[in-house]
């Protein structure tokens, strides 16, 4: 939303105080904002520092709900959709873009990991294609962000990158959705990833992949 000059200039005509009431107004209406501006004015914590402890958070939480055992892959669903929102948290405050692909990447080898046995285990069908489907959307997320960084930024990607092609590999169910949504494996075991990777993830997308269809299965 764009705002008028007029208003603007009447803005910065109102007294201290008065703008300062206002903004904190404002500020209890938008958390994310409030957050982000706590982090830059006052946090003693660095970008890479609220990473490593969000990385660290992440790695514990799956291991504890592993433990804890999932009562369906529905479950394990959720638990990798609440993940990603405490990610997209972090980016928003921080403005980590290394930091969304790095998290991302490690969330998504963590659990497919953690949950090998029970994914090719899991039933009904359904939920585990509706899953794997899910995993193969974010695996295109991850490259995207990766693909819009610096070149240079690559090789700190490269070890994950190539684990998460063998955890897919390794994964009937999770190189089947590979293969029909599109996502050349060896882009990761390589890796490598295509400069047109944004052109050829919007045609897939367009074609109806990367989503779950209850109708088609």
């Amino acid at each position: 939303m764009s705002f008028p000059k007029v208003f603007k200039e009447a803005l910065s005509h109102l007294p201290s105080k008065e703008k300062d009431k206002l903004i904190l107004r404002l500020l209890k209406k938008d958390l994310v904002l409030a957050n982000r501006l706590m982090f830059e004015l006052v946090s003693s914590k660095t970008v890479a520092e609220k990473r490593d402890e969000l990385e660290t958070y992440i790695l514990n939480f799956i291991e504890t709900s592993a433990k804890d055992g999932c009562f369906s892959i529905s479950y394990l669903n959720w638990d990798v959709r609440e993940l990603s929102g405490l990610i997209n948290e972090h980016v928003s405050i921080t403005k980590d873009k290394f930091g969304e692909a790095y998290l991302n990447l490690v969330m998504i080898n963590k659990v497919l990991e953690t949950n090998k046995e029970f994914i090719l285990n899991s039933r009904p069908p359904a939920s585990r294609k509706k899953f794997c489907i899910a995993v193969m959307a974010r695996v295109f997320k991850v490259l995207l962000i990766i693909n819009k960084l610096d070149d240079d930024f690559l090789i700190e990607f490269e070890e994950n990158l190539k684990a998460l092609g063998s955890l897919i590999t390794d994964n009937k169910f999770l190189i089947e959705e590979a293969i029909r949504n599109g996502l050349d494996v060896n882009w990761l075991l390589l890796p490598e990833i295509p400069e047109d990777i944004a052109v050829i993830h919007k045609e897939i997308r367009a074609n109806g992949f990367l989503k779950y269809h209850k109708k088609r299965y």
